[in-house]
């Protein structure tokens, strides 16, 4: 086990229904199977990082309702510390409804309920003692994570920021980022240029190291990571296998490469550690059910 990891974000419970097709506006279709399942960015990228034996701090806020309390007891049965995390009376917990169809693509409504109650001062200073890694989202407000990254930053403790889902971030925050994990959509978001070939990758990659971040890592799916510092500018392969659920991808790879990255690996062989994880979780249906453990890497 390596050192303390703290992350913060969400909790969700998703409902998922698989469909053959999406709908049209205003078309009903009969679905599949119906799964419901704990998620939610904050909670998926734990889970990841807690079942490859990293030892996580998670803070997340839940409504006081059934969602919140299977998700606490969830969170416990995982192992996480979550002595910092928060329940309130005045929001529900947050959901998501998802649908799954053949091919393997999603889509998602979420209704963030007290996930957009997590407020700063949520975050007392004891939450962050003892750590060297912190992993952030942006499925809570802003206004927190911007806080979360200061006091990480006061503190020593290096940020990985995953900008998800989509959000325009300000430069001060990014200054102040060790590796940022965006995709290609939300790469595209933050430099205005959607990294489809591997000049656009460099291209991307180096509008956002000049804004102060250290690292840059673009997942760009089957098609792998682009790592990009200023030692470094290459792709890293993805292992090659049948999606079936692609929803938590990218929150495997987010809690796998912190883990990596606290026992000490140096970045290239976290990202591959963590590509590693991922491709294990699409074959899979779920969030953090699809989440695999560590003897599973092995």
């Amino acid at each position: 086990m390596g050192k303390k990891i703290l992350i913060i974000g969400s909790s969700n419970t998703d409902m998922v229904v698989r469909t053959a097709l999406f709908p049209k506006p205003g078309e009903t279709i009969l679905g599949g199977s119906f799964l419901m399942n704990p998620g939610g960015k904050g909670a998926n990228q734990a889970v990841a990082a807690a079942r490859l034996d990293g030892d996580v701090r998670f803070v997340t806020k839940t409504g006081d309702d059934i969602f919140g309390q299977q998700a606490i007891q969830g969170f416990l049965k995982e192992g996480l510390d979550i002595n910092y995390s928060k329940i309130t009376p005045d929001f529900a917990s947050g959901i998501a409804l998802i649908t799954v169809s053949d091919s393997g693509e999603n889509q998602i409504v979420v209704a963030s309920g007290a996930n957009m109650d997590l407020n700063p001062e949520d975050l007392p200073h004891a939450a962050f003692t003892d750590v060297d890694y912190a992993l952030l989202q942006l499925e809570i407000p802003l206004e927190t994570v911007e806080f979360a990254v200061q006091k990480c930053k006061e503190m020593n403790i290096k940020v990985i920021l995953n900008p998800a889902p989509a959000a325009k971030i300000n430069d001060d925050l990014l200054s102040k980022i060790f590796l940022i994990t965006p995709n290609e959509t939300e790469t595209e978001l933050l430099t205005g240029i959607l990294p489809d070939t591997f000049e656009k990758m460099q291209q991307a990659a180096e509008i956002l190291l000049r804004k102060g971040v250290q690292h840059v890592m673009i997942t760009l799916g089957k098609k792998g990571v682009f790592l990009h510092n200023e030692n470094t500018q290459e792709t890293i392969p993805a292992f090659e296998v049948e999606a079936k659920d692609t929803t938590a991808a990218g929150d495997v790879f987010n809690g796998a490469l912190i883990t990596a990255l606290s026992e000490g690996k140096d970045l290239k062989s976290a990202a591959v550690f963590a590509s590693k994880a991922a491709a294990i979780s699409v074959t899979r249906l779920g969030a953090q059910s699809s989440a695999p453990y560590l003897n599973e890497l092995q």
